[in-house]
Formats: C-alpha cells, structure tokens, sequence
C-alpha cells in the first residue's frame, strides 16, 4: 500500500467539458487525515486467494449472470440491455472467473483488474483484507498524486508528448475493437506512486452518491444512506465523444449490487 500524507486538497473541479449534472464542482477545500492506499486495483489472482480461503461467492455467481460489452460476449446472451447503453448486454454465467461469459478464463489475466464484482463483493474482500473501501475524498486526493487543480493524475494534457497515458477507448466508439482490461501496473505511476486511477476499471467507493457539498469538509464520508454508491476514475470504455470520466474530477454511480465487466476496486486502510 502506499501512505498518502493527508492535509488539505482541493476536490472536484470545473472543466470546460466536465458533468455538472453529476457533481463534480464546485471545486471545496477537504482535509483529510493520513491514510493508505493500494497502489493498484486487486487483482484476479488477489481476489481468487480470498475465495479460496473463504468460499466466497459474488452476487454475479449468485445471480447467474452480469453484463458484459458486447464485442465479447459470445455465449448465454440474455434479452437484458442498459437503457441508454445497447453496447451492454447481460450474459449468462459472467462472472469474475468467466468475464466473458461461458468458455472464458482468467488464466492469463492474473494481474488484471477482478472484474464482475458488486460493491458488496468489494467490502466483502477488504474486510477479509484488513482494510476497507476509499472514501470518495481520500480516493480524489490519492488520485490526484499531489498535483492541485489537474485534469488527469499526470497533468492536464491527455497524452502529452503523444504517450498515451491512461487506458480508454480508442478510435470511434462503440464499434473500433476494443482490448478490454489491462494489467494493474500498466503505464507510468502518478505522483503518489498509484497506478491506473484514469482508465482500465471503474473503482468502486465506501460513499454512497450525492451531489451537494460543504465548501469546507473534515474527512467527509459522503451521504448518511442512499441506493447508489460512488464510483471513480472511468474505464476502458471511456471516450471523450459520450463519457469523458477519466478525468480526476470525474464522478458517476452504481448501485451496490450491481456489476459489470468494467468495474472493479482498491482498498484503504487507516495508518
């Protein structure tokens, strides 16, 4: 895990092309106490040693399926969709050992990102962990890396010198062949020394969602109830033509018991 020293950041931001509607500024000043991280999101083989030693079952085994994008879906295609979104598409037999849906592994993505885990899965791991989920606070400063008023962890150019430095959609979405996931320590580490916070998997927060803010907090915990909880960072499926959340101020939501194949988590704990 990485230590993060606390102190006061500025949080949410204003960008020219962000999403009011979900909260992102007005930009406040939060003070948090130190904390640590995971400097990477848990991994496939991570959350297999949790199963393995607790028999744990995810609310996608349970149910019997999740959704996955559909360039990958091959087998069990259900007629389930996301209004606003054909490009989801509910499969049978999806989970965290078969992203795919039936006749898929994870043999060779040990050090991917788990995917197809509900929020409740996530806490389910970090308590076995010795941890917990980030708050939404501590997750923005983590993953800002010291840098104040940034649109990405690195800085505000995108892909700066032409490097591409984050994983997200590539070329017209939603029909250019997208990869999917990719390792957890794919590209260049922000200045906290985290990797992937922009792009790869969504991250799933302890908050539940809101949008209303104190133009000053202490260590703030997000709503006291809700039917939403706060996810961070974007994904793979991120484009800037209809969802640019790879910015680090970016914010949206799911609910608890849902999953997908472009969410998964990190853990915190206290110092």
């Amino acid at each position: 895990m990485v230590r993060i020293p606390g102190g006061t950041f500025l949080m949410g931001g204003d960008d020219p092309d962000g999403r009011p509607e979900d909260g992102e500024g007005p930009v406040r000043e939060v003070r948090l106490d130190p904390f640590l991280i995971d400097a990477a999101c848990v991994t496939n083989a991570q959350f297999a040693t949790f199963v393995k030693e607790t028999g744990y079952v995810t609310e996608a085994e349970r149910i019997g399926w999740s959704f996955v994008f559909y360039q990958f879906a091959r087998a069990g295609v259900m007629d389930a969709t996301v209004p606003g979104a054909p490009w989801w598409v509910g499969v049978e037999g999806a989970t965290w050992r078969s992203p795919e849906g039936p006749g898929s592994s994870i043999g060779d993505r040990q050090n991917h990102p788990v995917v197809h885990v509900s929020w409740n899965d996530a806490a389910a791991y970090a308590e076995w962990a010795g941890k917990r989920l980030p708050t939404e606070a501590e997750w923005e400063m983590a993953a800002r890396g010291g840098l104040e008023r940034k649109r990405y962890p690195w800085g505000d150019e995108l892909a700066p010198n032409g490097r591409q430095r984050c994983n997200i959609w590539q070329g017209p979405f939603p029909t250019a062949p997208s990869k999917g996931t990719m390792p957890v320590k794919s590209f260049q580490p922000n200045g906290y020394g985290l990797y992937n916070v922009a792009g790869n998997v969504w991250e799933w927060t302890a908050d539940w969602w809101g949008t209303e803010w104190e133009p000053y907090a202490e260590n703030p915990l997000g709503p006291a109830d809700g039917t939403a909880k706060v996810i961070r960072g974007g994904s793979y499926m991120c484009h800037d033509s209809y969802c640019n959340r790879y910015r680090v101020a970016a914010r949206t939501s799911n609910t608890p018991d849902s999953s997908t194949g472009h969410t998964g988590f990190r853990c915190a704990a206290i110092v």
